[in-house]
Formats: C-alpha cells, structure tokens, sequence
C-alpha cells in the first residue's frame, strides 16, 4: 500500500514538476539495492545452493549405486537359484532313469529266476517221473518173478514129464533173464 501512494505521489509530482534525473528516483534506487544484494549475497547464496544441489546430487548418487548394487546382487541370486533348480530337475531325471534301469534290471533278474525255478521244478519232476518209473519196473518185475515162480511151481507139481519140466525151467529162467534186462 506504501508503494502505490509513493508511486502515485512520484507519478504525480513527475507530471507537475520537472523531470528529475533517473538516478533520484526511487526505481533506480531499488535496482541498485537489488544489483548489490546479489552480488555481496549473490555468491554466498549461490554456494549454499549449489552445496544443498550437490548433497542431493550425491544422496541421489548413492541411491542409484544402492538400487544397483541390489539389483546385481538380486540377479546374483536368481542366477544362483536357477542353476540350483537346473541342478535339481538334472538330478531328479537321472533318479528316474536309475530307478528306471533298477526296475528293469530287477524285472530282468526276477525273469530268469523264475526261469531257473521252473527249470528246477521241471527237472525234479522229472526226476521223480524217473524214480517212479524205475519203481514201478522193479515191482512189475518183481511180479513177473513172482509169477513166473508160482507157474513153475504149479508146472512142477502137476504131472510132467521132468524132462519137459526142465525144458519149461531152462526156458523161464532165459525169458526172465531178458525181462529183467
């Protein structure tokens, strides 16, 4: 409010009396005022600017090498982690072919065990088969011995002749020879 009245009052003393020089009025004066406040204050403002502008240049600095150095290490870490999980599904593939070769492996193994028990099954049939055979052969031979005594026993005590007793003898006993045999 000051101002306005000092210009109204300059602006009308300016038309009613003669113009004064520049440096007498109060704008030159003002400018002047400001020149020097700038220059005696100028660099001190300046610096302490331009110190507070560096101090942020450099807080900023240290956040970006911060963010940075985290995201290196954050890669570091991922990088890490991916060769780990590439490690782990390695080691489970070759889990699974092991298991995969041990499974077939033992179905193998398990084959020719049971072809060696059914081989050894087979045999000790046979064996059996054999002893049974040879048990049965010794009992109809024993049979036919048996009989063949009993016949000659009967031939024997009926009526014949000895001559034709030995001879049904001789022949029994040839026959009985090639049975056994």
């Amino acid at each position: 409010m000051f101002i306005a009245e000092a210009l109204a009052a300059s602006h009308d003393a300016a038309q009613g009396a003669a113009a004064e020089p520049f440096y007498m009025e109060v704008e030159f004066f003002v400018g002047v005022a400001f020149v020097f406040f700038f220059v005696f204050f100028g660099k001190k403002i300046f610096k302490a600017i331009a110190i507070k502008l560096d101090e942020r240049a450099q807080r900023i600095q240290e956040q970006i090498d911060e963010a940075t150095r985290l995201r290196e290490d954050a890669q570091e870490l991922l990088a890490s982690y991916e060769k780990k999980q590439h490690e782990a599904l390695k080691d489970a593939q070759n889990i699974v072919v092991a298991a995969k070769e041990e499974a077939d492996r033992l179905a193998v193994e398990a084959a020719q065990q049971l072809e060696h028990d059914l081989k050894r099954a087979e045999q000790l049939a046979q064996e059996r088969i054999a002893l049974a055979e040879t048990q049965a052969l010794a009992a109809v031979k024993a049979r036919a011995v048996d009989v063949a005594m009993e016949a000659t026993e009967r031939a024997l005590r009926t009526d014949l002749s000895e001559a034709k007793s030995n001879a049904i003898l001789d022949d029994a006993i040839k026959t009985l020879d090639e049975k056994l045999q």
